[in-house]
């Protein structure tokens, strides 16, 4: 089987805020604005935000399913981290510097950046 990937979306309790949290994350403005199901457009992959109960579903939360944003160096790795609750403090696993994160919502993401040679 031949497949892609060309999305995902987080689950989010206020539409608004979470908006607000990743407009400031991503330094970009979202694309898609919509109370149910926004979207940002992330070199061409969609990442969404569905407000899950607004349509009356139920979710289990958990950090077995993560988002992963790579940036291009550490210390934008770390610039970013700033302010918010680091659950997985920067690592270096392999060849990349690795943290994680809970975003506006309760959501893990976590976010890489290449280990550079000196």
């Amino acid at each position: 089987m031949r497949c892609n990937l060309n999305s995902l979306y987080l689950c989010v309790h206020d539409m608004k805020r979470a908006i607000d949290f990743y407009e400031v994350f991503l330094e970009q403005p979202v694309t898609v604005r919509d109370e149910i199901y926004s979207v940002f457009d992330i070199n061409g992959f969609r990442f969404g935000l569905f407000a899950y109960e607004r349509k009356g579903e139920h979710h289990t939360f958990g950090s077995n399913c993560l988002p992963s944003l790579e940036v291009a160096g550490k210390d934008i790795l770390e610039q970013k981290l700033n302010g918010l609750q680091v659950v997985f403090p920067v690592s270096k696993i392999g060849a990349n510097w690795v943290c994680e994160f809970k975003d506006s919502e309760g959501n893990h993401i976590e976010m890489t950046a290449p280990v550079r040679s000196s």
